[in-house]
Order: structure tokens, then C-alpha cells, then sequence
């Protein structure tokens, strides 16, 4: 089943786009980066691997339209982490009365500047976020609330993107959670190169697949 939704978020209301497959095992939320949206072909891509995953996705715009109009011309919006991180928290408060969603456990996956905000969302509701990844991610963007991430976390980075790659190393040494590293070698930020993305939407798969869990499992956050 796809659908177009909208998620009212305080005055706001934010444009989505949702997919679930038959008898789905959880829910990915999507936070996109910096000048991206729900139209991202890459994110598109890694939620149809995820689906094949049985894993429901919910590809949602962080900013309305007039929001990202301004952030064209500004481009502060898209690092205004805390307030991403909120509209993510107010999005999956409201996945928790929207039938079929409402039974599932939850993951996050945060592309760029989205990764910092996926990880504040996280430490903000430890027990409603079974597991993060971040592709290409800006964690350190969440610097001050890593320690309070409990949901187990993943790490994509590109081999050819040294100044993230160590942001990532960076941010690992403060998180107190089970985190991991990949580094997709040969791939630089966008993980445009041929093959590269598949080998995230693999990692990503595998990650949600053995640590997204219902609630009230061993295990589950």
C-alpha cells in the first residue's frame, strides 16, 4: 500500500509519502539532509530495498514549502537540528494513532544534517526508537545528547569522504550505545559511484533487520 500523507506538526503541516508492505515488521522514518526531501532518489531507493525487507517506510519533508523556500535562499533551516529533531519526535507520536503504524516498532534513517537530527529524535525517545542509521551522516551536529542515545546505531560513511568519515570516528567515542562503522570504499558523499548505494541499502537492511523489534522484546528500546 502507498499513499500520500500529511502529518500535522504544531501550525504546520508536513508532506509524506508512505509505503507498507503486507504483514510489515516495523516502520523506517526517513530524516533527509540538507537540501533534500522525500523526493531523494537515493532515499527512494534504499526504502524500496527495505520494503523488500517488509519493513513499512515513511518518507516525510522535515520543512513545508514556504519553509524550504527560505532555506534555498538561506540554508539555516536545514541545520536547525533541534527543531527537526522535534518535528521527527511529533511525527512519530503521531505514527502511534495512525492505523497500520500504530503496532509497529520504529527505526530512523538520517541522511547528512537529517542523521543529526534522527540521533537527537533518538535520545529524545529512547523507548519508541528501536535502532538508527545514518548514510553519510553529520553526527556531530548531535554532539550534545550522544551519550544519551541508547537505540543501537549505524554508521555509512564514503571512503572518499575523509572530513565526515572522522566526524563519524569522532562522534563514535562519545556514544554509549552499540554503534558501528561502515565505510563504503570508494564512495564519496552522495554514494553516487556504481554499486554504492546498494552496498548501504544492505547495510542499512541488515542493521534495522536484526535490531527493530517490538516493543517489550528482549532487546527493544
Amino acid at each position: 500500500m502507498r499513499r500520500a500523507v500529511r502529518v500535522p506538526v504544531g501550525s504546520n503541516t508536513l508532506d509524506g509519502d508512505l509505503e507498507v508492505p503486507l504483514d510489515p515488521r516495523g516502520l523506517i522514518l526517513f530524516a533527509h539532509g540538507s537540501g533534500s526531501s522525500r523526493y531523494s532518489p537515493r532515499n527512494k531507493y534504499v526504502a524500496r530495498i527495505l520494503a523488500e525487507h517488509r519493513f513499512a517506510t515513511l518518507l516525510i519533508d522535515l520543512l513545508t514549502p514556504e519553509e524550504e523556500t527560505v532555506d534555498e535562499r538561506t540554508g539555516h533551516l536545514r541545520f536547525d537540528i533541534d527543531m527537526l529533531a522535534e518535528r521527527l519526535v511529533r511525527i512519530v507520536d503521531w505514527t502511534k494513532s495512525e492505523p497500520p503504524l500504530d503496532h509497529l516498532p520504529i527505526g530512523l534513517f538520517g541522511a547528512s544534517t537529517g542523521a543529526g537530527a534522527a540521533l537527537v529524535a533518538a535520545a529524545a525517545r529512547p523507548r519508541d526508537i528501536g535502532a538508527v542509521v545514518s548514510r553519510g551522516g553529520r553526527p556531530d551536529l548531535a554532539e550534545r545528547v550522544l551519550p544519551d542515545v541508547s537505540a543501537p546505531t549505524l554508521l555509512i560513511v564514503g571512503g572518499r569522504d575523509p572530513v565526515v568519515v572522522e566526524l563519524n570516528r569522532q562522534a563514535m567515542r562519545k556514544m554509549r550505545a552499540p554503534v558501528a562503522l561502515e565505510v563504503i570504499p570508494g564512495a564519496t558523499h552522495l554514494f553516487e559511484e556504481p554499486g554504492a548505494l546498494a552496498q548501504v541499502a544492505t547495510a542499512a537492511s541488515s542493521w534495522f533487520d536484526n535490531r527493530v523489534m517490538p516493543t517489550g522484546l528482549p532487546g527493544a528500546q
